[in-house]
Formats: C-alpha cells, sequence, structure tokens
C-alpha cells in the first residue's frame, strides 16, 4: 500500500512516499521558497538525489510538482498517482478538538480553519496542502496528524494560565504543546533503546531545529511541555522569541507598535536571528562566533541556557529521570550545542562524554559519562514515519477506493 505523507510549510511542501505496512521509505522530496524567485525542487529516489530550480507560485503548484517527480521522469517511482491509496497531513495546531490523528472530513477540515488563529505560520499552509490533495488525488483518503496531540495528556496545572477563569473558558486559552508527533516518536524510541516498558519511564524530549520544544514525560504521557496556546512560547528558536515578559508588548504598544508588527517581530525577527543580527542557523553563528562575532556567542550562549534551565525544571517535575532524549536538526547534529547545555549539571546525574558526544552526529547513540546516573540518548526523529503509520491505522489497510466500505 502506498502512503504519500505531506508537511507543508509556509513556503515549502515537504513529502515522503512510503510502502505500507513495512514502513519504508520508497522516495521523499521538497519544493521550497513556494511563490519566490528563486524556489527549487529537491527530491530523492532510487539512491539518488536531484535539486533543480522550478517555478512554484503555490502549494497546489507545489503538490503537483511533486506528484510529477513521483509519476514522471528517471526518478518515477508509481506508474499513475491513482496508486496512491492515502494521504497523511501534518496539521500543528488541532487545539483541545483532536487528541489523536482522525479521517478529513468537511467537519475536520471546518475545525482546522477554526484554529488557524492559534498557529498563523501553520495551519494555513496545513490547509493549503490539504485541499491541494483533495483536487489531485481524489481516490486517496485523507488523514490529518496534530502536532498538539501528544500533549493533550498535560494535567491542569500545567495547561492553565494564571488569567481570569472565565476568560481562559470563553476563548479556549490553555497550553497545547507541539512537535507532538516528534516527542511522541522519540519517547517511544527510546524506551525501545532503554529496554523498559513505556509505562515505567521518564523522560525530557528535547526538539531542537528552527522551531524548538521540550517535554516532560512521564510514564509515556506528556504532563508538560515548553510551548503554550501557540508555538512561540518556550526555548529560544531560529526566529522566534520563546518565553517573554507580556509588558515588553505593551511598552512597544505604547511606543506606535501595532499588533500585526509586533506579531511579526516575535515569530520572524527574534530569536538568534533577532539577538545575532545575522542568522537563524546556529552552525552559522558557530562560525561566527569563532571568528570573534560576540553578537552570535551571545545568541549561542541564551540559546543552551534557556535549554538547560528547563532540563533543571523538567527534573523537578518528573523527580526522577530516566533520559534525556536529543532530537531535531540541532539536536541531531550540533554536539557543540549538546556539550553546552549539559555542562556543569552532576548535581542533577547528567554527565556527558566529550568523545561519545562528539561521534555521534546525525545519527542514534549514546552519549552519556560512565557515571551519568540520566542515559543521554541522540535519536534522529521520524515524524513523517509516525503520521504514515497512523494514516495505515486509520483506513484500516484498505487501498484505494475500499476505504469507505
Amino acid at each position: 500500500m502506498k502512503i504519500l505523507v505531506v508537511n507543508c510549510g509556509s513556503s515549502s511542501v515537504k513529502y515522503q512516499l512510503f510502502e505500507m505496512p513495512q514502513r519504508s521509505v520508497l522516495g521523499k522530496g521538497l519544493v521550497e521558497r513556494i511563490g519566490e524567485p528563486a524556489s527549487s525542487l529537491s527530491y530523492t529516489s532510487h539512491g539518488r538525489t536531484e535539486h533543480r530550480p522550478a517555478a512554484v507560485a503555490t502549494h497546489e503548484e507545489g503538490l503537483e510538482l511533486a506528484l510529477r517527480t513521483l509519476t514522471e521522469g528517471p526518478g518515477k517511482l508509481l506508474e499513475r498517482s491513482e496508486e496512491i491509496d492515502a494521504v497523511g497531513h501534518r496539521v500543528v495546531h488541532g487545539a483541545d478538538e483532536f487528541t489523536g490523528s482522525v479521517l478529513i472530513t468537511a467537519d475536520v477540515l471546518a475545525a482546522i480553519e477554526r484554529e488557524a488563529h492559534l498557529a498563523p505560520l501553520h495551519n494555513p499552509p496545513n490547509l493549503a496542502g490539504i485541499r491541494a490533495a483533495h483536487r489531485a488525488l481524489p481516490q486517496a483518503a485523507q488523514v490529518a496528524c496534530f502536532d498538539t496531540a501528544f500533549h493533550s495528556t498535560l494535567p491542569p496545572v500545567a495547561y492553565t494560565y494564571a488569567l481570569p477563569h472565565e476568560l481562559c473558558q470563553e476563548y479556549r486559552i490553555r497550553r497545547y504543546g507541539f512537535h507532538g508527533t516528534s516527542h511522541r516518536y522519540v519517547s517511544g524510541r527510546a524506551t525501545e533503546i532503554l529496554s523498559v516498558p513505556r509505562e515505567s519511564v521518564n523522560l525530557i524530549t528535547c526538539h531542537l531545529g528552527n522551531g524548538c520544544s521540550m517535554a516532560a514525560v512521564q510514564r509515556g504521557r506528556s504532563i508538560d511541555t515548553t510551548m503554550g496556546l501557540t508555538p512561540l512560547e518556550g526555548l529560544v528558536m531560529g526566529t522566534r522569541t520563546g518565553d517573554l515578559d507580556p509588558a515588553i508588548l505593551f511598552y512597544l504598544g505604547d511606543n506606535g507598535y501595532d499588533i500585526a508588527t509586533l506579531n511579526r517581530i516575535c515569530n520572524t525577527k527574534s530569536g538568534l536571528i533577532g539577538i545575532s543580527g545575522s542568522s537563524n542557523d546556529l552552525r552559522t553563528l558557530s562560525e561566527r562566533a569563532a571568528g570573534g562575532d560576540a553578537r552570535a556567542q551571545l545568541a549561542i550562549d541564551v540559546f543552551c541556557y534557556r535549554v538547560k534551565k528547563y532540563l533543571g525544571a523538567y527534573v523537578a517535575v518528573l523527580g526522577t529521570v530516566d533520559a534525556i532524549v536529543w532530537t531535531g536538526g540541532i539536536a541531531e547534529h550540533g554536539w557543540q550545542i549538546r556539550a553546552q547545555c549539559c555542562a556543569n549539571l552532576p548535581q542533577l546525574g547528567i554527565a556527558l562524554d566529550p568523545r561519545r558526544n562528539a561521534e555521534v552526529v546525525g545519527r542514534e547513540g549514546e552519549i552519556q559519562a560512565a557515571d551519568s546516573r540520566v542515559k543521554l540518548l541522540v535519536i534522529p526523529t521520524d515524524e513523517e514515519g509516525v503520521i504514515a503509520a497512523d494514516t495505515y491505522e486509520l483506513i484500516g489497510g484498505k487501498k484505494a477506493g475500499e476505504a469507505s466500505t
């Protein structure tokens, strides 16, 4: 059975084609810079990767281009797009309406649209991808997998904001959390590595990429996480502020900044790029810092400091921690960042082995020192694989044209 997993970002379409139930990746690709003059396509199939420019104005055109790479040319994997049995979509915000993945209906689409204001950078392109897939692949079942679902187990003490209760009730203001598919995958994989039942292990999972979040996972259930009502709260990120005194926004408002400008500043002009003034990429910042760029070094230090603060907080929340899991592009490859985040934490039982840490780059491995009470695991995330598995389960293993029978 062929399942296509689609992840539409604000200016990109990322896709993978899976053979299920084997969960094997047949091919994958990325259409990026949609709507810009320099839009491009990169894709991998039959063990070969190709990169080429491509004029792509909309997400619908991006998905159409992705389907052509799967059915045409030397890298084709399908004779026709009708061979695709189902499409699994990453959807960032499901609010409190969705605690798991669901088959997409008109009501589900309407609910995703209702929550778009909670994730304005994410839900609208997610919706565009769903609608484009409906038009391009009418025979395929469509499934939505929500980033917020894994965190639906947060207790009231963790998800409640100290605002007037009636205000929170009326506008459904609470902590929802994000990157749930990633936290779910790596916490499950960590229990396999530790060879213990999920119900008996406590973990801190760190998803560090351009967007960053951490979660406290107790006996397989998320009980706290750094992102909140929106993906803006918590850690310092590539372009997002993370935790911020809200009075700063009032202060800027009094000085002439309107809401739209403040939203743009907090989401796209802050974080690493805001502090450094030069880049939201930690690799670039590390090079600049090595060359004496003080603001680049400050951005790195603030980033790692915030991670370390939450490590301490989540040790306190969990009581005992069996392992800390590092995932996402920064955490999987940035061994220097992992070292700085874990430095001088013997009081928490966290000790990193420098040699093992430097060797585990972009792959799974253990990086703790021999005397560390807490395991330190690097686990590359597999969000697409989780989405494919959920999609396969929801359609009952039925091929296109059979899903409604």
